[in-house]
């Protein structure tokens, strides 16, 4: 006998068969949704979004807060003789240290003010 294929049980009325071949996408979303179970505890389903938070905190805020806390610090310290690199690439001597700026010498008789967040590098301190 030869192997029959879901079309040939199909077209004999075959109950599995035709009831596969008869539902259409409605049946089987009804069927497929699950009944409620009760209400799911909030802490539990609050879990997942706490634990992200956690690690987005521990990945990624945390180590950007220290690192702009070392640069401020840095900022804070540039002197005049200091050997710096800015955050444009030039590399100088600052010559002049204001309130919010810097004057740093990039050759004989160039001077170029910078404002104090632009330092990144401080390449060698100046010696008191």
């Amino acid at each position: 006998m030869p192997h029959r294929s879901a079309f040939l049980l199909a077209k004999r009325r075959h109950p599995i068969i035709l009831l596969g071949l008869n539902m259409n996408m409605t049946d089987f979303l009804i069927f497929a949704q699950a009944a409620p179970a009760g209400q799911p505890n909030l802490l539990i389903s609050m879990a997942p979004l706490v634990f992200i938070f956690v690690i987005f905190y521990f990945l990624l805020i945390r180590p950007q807060q220290k690192k702009q806390k070392d640069h401020e610090k840095l900022v804070a310290a540039v002197k005049t003789g200091d050997q710096v690199v800015t955050n444009a690439g030039i590399h100088g001597t600052v010559s002049n240290v204001k309130e919010k700026t810097v004057i740093i010498r990039i050759a004989d008789n160039v001077k170029v003010e910078f404002d104090r967040a632009s330092i990144v590098v401080v390449e060698k301190v100046a010696e008191a």
